[in-house]
């Protein structure tokens, strides 16, 4: 697998993103995953908010961060809250190379991913193409963040190996391969997360099945069957 992280000038609020990734990509290979930072694709999509002053900012925030997150519980360094059925500090709401401005994450990530696809095949003349719209998050009691898939198409974005056999014939009744995530981790770690201003990556070669729909809840599970919810449960009782 190959990731060529590709550098580009400063999006612009409500600029063409087609039209800016054709700027900086000539050529799409068969088989291949575009990388899209989801702040560019939230300027596209107009999804902003300024600041009405600032000494109002924090509570303008908080109340945006309720709107956007299906849950939300203050802790020490930020808010935790559920949005679209994952863990995030914010909603994933952004200040950072924002202008005065609330940059929301996009509507609908998988949607527009598929946009995205649909046009860029017909652009480049390809069949097989996966999208992928990233993030940052944090994995609890680790350090640093890592990439996060809001939104895919084009590819599965889970491998399941229950009921196949590892090396030594037993049957496997737990493990699947969170390829979404795992591919944004990997973009996301060459794409950098300061000022590389390279908010677009293509992958090639990766180890994934190219399909046409893709089902948006595969990688979710209900919090109660969480694996880490009785560690957290007992955590709060002590």
């Amino acid at each position: 697998m190959k990731i060529i992280p590709i550098r580009t000038r400063i999006f612009k609020e409500n600029e063409d993103l087609i039209k800016f990734i054709q700027k900086y990509i000539k050529k799409i290979p068969e088989k291949s995953v575009l990388v899209i930072t989801s702040k560019i694709v939230s300027l596209s999509e107009d999804r902003t908010v300024e600041f009405e002053n600032k000494k109002e900012k924090n509570t303008q925030k908080i109340k945006l961060i309720k709107k956007e997150s299906s849950f939300a519980i203050k802790t020490k360094l930020v808010w935790l809250t559920i949005k679209d059925g994952m863990v995030m500090a914010s909603a994933g709401i952004d200040e950072s190379n924002a202008k005065g401005k609330f940059v929301l994450l996009p509507k609908d990530s998988f949607r527009s991913s598929d946009f995205i696809r649909k046009e860029l095949k017909k652009k480049f003349k390809i069949k097989n193409l996966g999208v992928l719209i990233t993030d940052s998050r944090i994995f609890p009691l680790r350090a640093g963040v890592v990439g996060v898939a809001l939104g895919y198409s084009g590819f599965k974005g889970i491998k399941n190996y229950i009921g196949k056999k590892d090396i030594f014939g037993r049957v496997l009744k737990m493990s699947k391969t969170d390829i979404a995530d795992s591919l944004a981790t990997a973009a996301v770690l060459c794409m950098g997360e300061g000022k590389e201003q390279q908010p677009l990556a293509l992958i090639t070669d990766a180890p994934v099945e190219f399909i046409e729909k893709v089902n948006k809840k595969e990688l979710l599970i209900d919090p109660k069957e969480d694996l880490y919810l009785p560690l957290f449960q007992k955590i709060k009782k002590s």
